[in-house]
């Protein structure tokens, strides 16, 4: 019996062909919106396409869970509840939540996964998720390698962690900014994403700081090269951020993974990966050349100063080199590049400021845009590559389940019979009146049974074994072929087996007594199974405008830190500025910076003056 713990990479799927696409590339899991209630409005997907997912990944052994993990108003249970149910008929593998309500409803068995957006940052939330039934948790982007082994000593349930992607800035499931500023809530998959638009910071004597700078937007996340620690640390599932991404990105990421995964599981036998068939690829992955804002490990191995994109939200890409000079639209760099015809093209100078273009020729050294004129030394960087899009727009993975293959002789005639790399065994029995060849059969026999191309299958081994040599025409054998894959994937199909999830409700006491707008109570399930987990006062949130006095994001990131101001640094640089608070404004829109040092968070709320 195999007692390898399963490990998963868990990609993401915008829609029925990226989530196929991630199935090629490598993925164990994958997660797709649901038709309603994702946490990605824009990302929502018909049941008829889910269902086609799933099928197709469960060749592979590969999990289709559905993101459904949005805050639920009180018209909406019953829908909700019989979405589910079509969900989990449809062949989900589990179901991705926020909302506690849904725990209250009459569910299939299918198994739960706590989403991000339910705050999972202590041991304490997290015990309470599994004795509630949940069997595996998403962990805040925000916790340390330390926090997460902490986490996996005092629990069992699998826990999930984001390796890659885009970061909120604010702590998931806590933040209100958008909901307040034009009543789109992130808790309901509608976030407008304030965090990304340039303010101006000012001092609390409304002394301007720095101008048109990106202060809330962070850098992506890569932790490409810290797989092995969180491995060890207590991390099951490694999660690519990514449902709002295009193909390519699935693509390149998810190959780009897969094989830095596969590399740290060789070298550790007590794990193993938990889906079967082995990914072949027709290009280099490379994660700089997909979008991404500059990469950050994050608060892994504890605070990082640097872990902002100020000059802009947009994609950097891949760092190219600084220019060495500039005349019209000629530009010559320090160093030698590979920038093509048709490439897209940014630039940060010294002073921060961003433009973008696309190269129109070039010949030599030279590259020629239409770029204002930049000054030395700015940084030039490729977030689009001509050649490496061409290629991703192609077959870039083929995906194949290793099968044994056998050809024996029986009294009545011929078996076929295969056992593939999950142990799946099947054989086929042929009656066949055996009439003695002319010539040996060996090679045209191998030649039909073994044409598998256009299947999931690839042939690791096939043997022969006939007494004699006998005639059997090569379109009887490829009729036994056809017969033989045919029944393989019925075989596929009915030997593929669901999680399930125990019915039996196990209340234990919440972490805290009472509740306040940050418990995302929006509907009388969730009241009710808080109150019955022992919280004694639940203020029932909104989905509207909040109050000014209300703080609409929490986060573990810092402005002050990142200026070198940060009030417990020993070693802070002086500050001509009074920031004991400090304001954000963007047009209009004026926000209050407030600092919680005993606890390294920073606030921020409305103000209105």
């Amino acid at each position: 019996m195999d007692i390898r713990k399963n490990i998963e990479l868990l990609s993401p799927a915008r829609n029925l062909f990226c989530g196929m696409e991630a199935v090629n590339h490598g993925a164990d899991a994958v997660y797709i919106g649901a038709p309603k209630f994702s946490a990605r409005a824009a990302a929502g997907n018909s049941l008829s396409d889910i269902e086609q997912l799933i099928k197709y990944a469960h060749l592979y052994s590969v999990k289709t869970y559905i993101a459904f993990n949005t805050l639920l108003k009180q018209e909406e249970l019953e829908e909700a509840e019989k979405l589910i149910r079509r969900l989990y008929e449809a062949g989900c593998d589990a179901l991705i939540i926020q909302d506690m309500g849904i725990l209250e409803m009459n569910l299939p068995p299918i198994p739960v996964h706590a989403s991000t957006q339910t705050d999972n940052r202590t041991t304490e939330k997290i015990k309470f998720l599994e004795a509630n039934g949940f069997s595996q948790v998403v962990l805040a982007r925000e916790l340390s390698l330390n926090e997460i082994k902490q986490i996996a000593a005092e629990t069992s349930v699998r826990l999930e962690a984001f390796v890659h992607g885009a970061l909120c800035v604010g702590y998931s499931g806590q933040c209100y900014l958008s909901e307040a500023c034009c009543g789109r809530s992130a808790n309901r998959g509608e976030c407008a994403q304030y965090c990304r638009l340039p303010y101006t910071l000012k001092d609390r004597k409304g002394k301007v700081i720095l101008k048109d700078k990106h202060f809330l937007s962070l850098k992506d996340l890569n932790l490409s090269e810290n797989l092995e620690e969180l491995l060890k640390a207590g991390v099951s599932s490694f999660k690519i951020e990514g449902r709002l991404k295009d193909l390519s990105y699935v693509k390149n990421i998810t190959a780009y993974y897969r094989q830095k995964l596969d590399l740290v599981l060789s070298g550790l036998p007590a794990y193993t990966k938990s889906s079967v068939g082995t990914s072949t690829y027709y290009f280099v992955p490379a994660p700089e050349k997909t979008f991404n804002r500059g990469f950050t490990s994050y608060f892994l191995h504890g605070r990082q100063q640097d872990i902002t994109s100020f000059e802009t939200p947009k994609s950097l890409g891949e760092f190219i080199g600084k220019i060495k000079s500039m005349q019209n639209n000629k530009i010559k760099l320090f160093n030698k590049h590979d920038l093509q015809n048709g490439d897209g093209i940014c630039v940060v100078t010294p002073s921060g400021a961003f433009f973008g273009s696309r190269v129109h020729k070039v010949e030599g050294e030279y590259i020629f845009s239409n770029l204002p004129l930049l000054p030395a030394g700015s940084k030039i960087y490729r977030n689009f590559d001509k050649n490496f899009e061409k290629k991703l727009s192609l077959k870039t993975a083929e995906r194949k389940v290793n099968l044994t293959l056998f050809f024996n002789e029986t009294p009545s005639g011929f078996s076929l019979s295969g056992e593939t790399e999950d142990h799946l065994k099947l054989t086929l029995n042929f009656p066949w009146k055996k009439e003695p060849a002319k010539e040996p059969q060996y090679d045209n026999i191998k030649t039909q049974l073994s044409k598998f191309g256009n299947t999931i299958f690839n042939i690791l081994l096939f043997e022969a074994d006939c007494n004699q040599h006998y005639f059997i025409p090569s379109s009887i054998l490829s009729s036994w072929r056809k017969k033989f894959i045919e029944h393989l994937y019925i075989l596929k199909n009915i030997n593929y087996r669901r999680e399930y999830r125990r019915s039996q409700k196990n209340y234990i006491s919440y972490p805290q007594s009472s509740l306040t707008y940050l418990g995302n109570v929006i509907n009388s399930n969730s009241f009710k199974f808080y109150q019955q987990s022992g919280v004694n006062r639940i203020d029932m949130s909104t989905i509207e405008k909040k109050s000014t006095e209300q703080t609409l994001m929490f986060t573990k990131y810092c402005i002050r830190e990142r200026l070198g101001w940060c009030q417990k640094n020993s070693i802070k640089e002086k500050s001509n500025f009074s920031v004991e608070s400090l304001y954000l404004e963007y047009n209009h829109l004026i926000l209050k910076i407030e600092f919680d040092c005993k606890v390294c968070e920073m606030k921020i709320s409305r103000y209105s003056g």
